[in-house]
């Protein structure tokens, strides 16, 4: 891979701003409720961002 070349890369769960429902839907359940660690594959780090992120788009009702 030269240098001139840039690689795309998928955003960390840190950098999923918390007005993309769509994308945010991939770490709740049909019900709204937070998926844990064990299913989501995530990091502590990012599992907790996650959290942060879901919550704070629960108190603006952008998420279930």
């Amino acid at each position: 891979m030269s240098t001139t070349e840039t690689k795309q890369q998928t955003p960390t769960p840190a950098q999923i701003p918390f007005t993309t429902p769509e994308v945010m839907r991939h770490f709740v359940t049909d019900t709204g409720k937070i998926l844990p660690r064990k299913y989501t594959h995530l990091t502590a780090k990012h599992q907790r961002a996650v959290t942060r992120t879901l919550k704070h788009a629960r108190n603006l009702l952008l998420a279930p």
